[in-house]
């Protein structure tokens, strides 16, 4: 017993919790789902909420987020602060669609102000899946443990052909050439990935020859 209630009776209790939160799971996947479709042809936008406005990327995000939107593309982030907030901000200051797909957290600060659709999530796993669905590329500006973890997720669904292969830019050579080099001198070196792998990223610095790879790669600005 447990609190004077009966073992049976507490093991029925947590298969009702866990039947409860399949329901709210389902429900975020809807409601992501409603609130996200009939957008445009979108981009993701990754990068440390812990960067400041007066940040050399915070500033070429902020770049992207505009030119992006001239090429009649859509901008979605994670909705909090720093490389999310410039990416927002640089949309809606040009007038386009600016997505927040935010995460409740408990040390969390509210979303960003540059937003003109927001959608809250409470479950990590639901939020990537909205990422994958309905973006045709990714962005990822210098960042932490979260960028690192969506980097990651998205070069393994390319590479095992779960979702089609889009550009995945690494914006930002000083910070993540590093990174690209333990891939190639240890994980290509073990064997652990092709050769083939190491061409499901771009390693870029600027903002004009990233929005032409996305361009290039999908079609989607018109003719002028």
């Amino acid at each position: 017993m447990s609190d004077g209630i009966p073992e049976e009776s507490m093991y029925m209790l947590h298969n009702m919790e866990d039947a409860w939160r399949v329901f709210r799971i389902i429900a975020e996947f809807v409601e992501g789902f409603e609130d996200l479709k009939n957008l445009p042809p979108s981009v993701t936008v990754y990068g440390s909420a812990r960067t400041k406005e007066s940040n050399f990327y915070y500033q070429k995000a902020r770049e992207l987020g505009k030119k992006l939107v001239e090429d009649d593309l859509c901008v979605i982030t994670g909705g909090g602060l720093g490389i999310m907030e410039a990416a927002n901000r640089g949309a809606f200051e040009a007038g386009g669609i600016s997505v927040g797909c935010s995460i409740e957290l408990p040390m969390e600060e509210k979303p960003n102000p540059y937003i003109n659709r927001l959608v809250s999530f409470r479950y990590f796993f639901v939020r990537k899946v909205m990422f994958v669905k309905y973006s045709h590329a990714f962005v990822a500006f210098p960042g932490g443990f979260g960028t690192l973890d969506e980097v990651c997720e998205m070069l393994t669904l390319i590479q095992t052909n779960k979702i089609k292969q889009f550009p995945v830019i690494l914006f930002g050579s000083e910070y993540w050439k590093p990174f690209t080099d333990w891939i190639e001198n240890t994980l290509l070196k073990a064997g652990n990935i092709s050769p083939e792998d190491m061409d499901l990223f771009h390693l870029l610095d600027d903002v004009d020859e990233t929005v032409k790879i996305i361009h290039d790669f999908h079609g989607n600005r018109p003719s002028k």
